[in-house]
């Protein structure tokens, strides 16, 4: 009886590890999409933007069933130790959070479509999602290697390119002084949207590397 209540144990431990890091990985993906869509807008190439945006739009909606799916089977106890458990269901949370902060971006992108945008402005947006990108490429590899050495050491990168969003979000509010007067109030309100969910998604990123490297040290 024993050796069967082992085996479920430790078969729930792996469908819920699975399933937490396939909605994390998924999560990653919305991240290049929404590069790609700050480029065909930089590039006036807007048709191609919004069949881009809504690729990003389905892997949000895949991230939000895994998230559900994740969250059940993790909830049941007894399978993970308690603390490993719960840094797990925050990551799994975080990763919900930059999913939604993409799609939030992504939408102001869709509603700016039709407006007039600076160029240098525009570049600003491709600068700062392109840092996404490679802060997500950092924990994608964190979290495919949890008990790597190494681990610990890359992801200690995301907090540096963190700051640069940072550094180029304020930038770029910067240049509504600028632009201001040639641009149409509305979009300038959801171009500051924009930026910001963007940062957003950048610190949700660096939440995300502590809890990779502590549950790195758990392994």
């Amino acid at each position: 009886m024993e050796r069967n209540y082992d085996w479920f144990t430790q078969r729930r431990r792996v469908k819920g590890l699975q399933l937490a890091h396939d909605q994390i990985a998924k999560a990653f993906e919305t991240v290049p999409l929404l590069h790609q869509a700050a480029q065909s807008f930089a590039e006036g190439n807007i048709k191609e933007a919004k069949t881009t945006l809504e690729s990003l739009y389905a892997i949000e909606e895949c991230v939000d069933e895994l998230r559900t799916s994740a969250f059940l089977e993790l909830s049941k106890g007894a399978a993970l130790v308690a603390d490993y458990r719960e840094d797990l269901l925050h990551l799994v949370k975080r990763a919900d959070m930059l999913a939604d902060y993409t799609k939030d971006a992504a939408r102001c992108f869709e509603m700016l479509s039709e407006a007039d945008i600076p160029q240098e402005l525009s570049n600003k947006t491709l600068l700062m999602t392109g840092k996404l990108v490679q802060i997500v490429g950092i924990l994608r590899n964190g979290l495919d290697h949890m008990s790597s050495a190494q681990v610990i050491k890359e992801t200690e990168k995301v907090e540096e390119i963190e700051h640069e969003v940072d550094t180029e979000y304020l930038k770029t509010k910067h240049l509504f002084v600028k632009y201001g007067a040639q641009m149409n109030r509305g979009a300038i309100v959801i171009f500051d949207d924009l930026i910001e969910f963007i940062e957003h998604a950048s610190d949700v990123c660096a939440d995300m590397a502590d809890y990779i490297k502590t549950l790195s040290s758990r392994e």
